[in-house]
């Protein structure tokens, strides 16, 4: 997912993916402006998927 779609958008998909995934806290999705690998990383832990998984996913829903 290319950074500044993330950024951009990362407010309101963060809506979606709590919907989704109830058991993520605000602490997993944080989003700090560079630290994308870290976020992915977290969700990737989380949801026990691949980046890739994490990434499609993230792209579906925006």
């Amino acid at each position: 997912m290319d950074r500044l779609e993330l950024k951009g958008n990362w407010n309101e998909l963060k809506g979606k993916v709590k919907q989704a995934h109830g058991n993520l806290t605000d602490d997993d999705l944080k989003y700090e402006e560079g630290k994308d690998d870290e976020l992915l990383g977290r969700l990737q832990t989380k949801l026990g998927k691949t980046r890739e998984e994490v990434v499609d996913w993230l792209k579906s829903l925006g």
